[in-house]
Parts: C-alpha cells; structure tokens; sequence
C-alpha cells in the first residue's frame, strides 16, 4: 500500500488549504487514516482521524478548524484546514491503518508541508 499526501504550501494566517491522502494498492476501501504533523523541533501529533465508521477525531488545538473527510470510491482522505495559524506550521503525514488476519499494518505517507506566514 501507498500513500500519496498532497496539498501543502504557503498560506498567510487566516487562510485555508486542503490536504489529500490518496491510498494505492489496498485491498481495503475503508481504513482508519489519521493526519499527523510535525513542527521542527517537536514530536508528531496526530491532528485528526477517521475511524472506518466515519466517526471523526480532533486534537484540541485545532477543532472548529480542521476537517477531515473521506472519498470512498477514490481510496482518499481529506484534511479541510481552515483559519490557518502560525502555530499550524509543519511537515504533515496521513497514516493508514490496515488489520489482515491477526496482522496489523501502518502505512505512512510521505510528508506535505503546511506552512503559515503571520
């Protein structure tokens, strides 16, 4: 399985983007998929999930301005990101999770960078 993050880039605070986790060669077309970023110098943090329910998770920081949703048909998770801040600069990753059997898999996207000028 591969995954493919894109979306990132420069935006001024206030402002939105959407990322795009498009997953290739699964057998799964629903997969938990979480987003995660990275700032320099920090730890990763997961910002949001989608469980294979639907049902949707936030870290605190960002809930009322992160989206996440999915596309079933076209294997794709989405993170809406709307009223950017500064502190939202980071390198961010989709990661999906994948059980076959009594295996358990995680999938990592290459990262996207998500930065916001104040």
């Amino acid at each position: 399985v591969q995954l493919q993050a894109s979306g990132g880039g420069l935006v001024q605070a206030g402002g939105s983007l959407r990322l795009s986790c498009v997953a290739a060669g699964s057998i799964f077309s629903i997969a938990p998929t979480g987003w995660y970023r990275q700032a320099p110098g920090e730890r990763r943090e997961l910002v949001a999930h989608i469980n294979s329910d639907g049902s949707t998770n936030y870290v605190d920081s960002v809930k009322g301005r992160f989206t996440i949703s999915r596309d079933i048909p076209k294997n794709t998770v989405f993170l809406q990101m709307d009223n950017l801040k500064p502190e939202d600069t980071a390198l961010y990753y989709c990661k999906r999770n994948e059980r076959l059997g009594m295996n358990e898999y995680d999938y990592w996207g290459q990262g996207t960078l998500v930065t916001v000028s104040s």
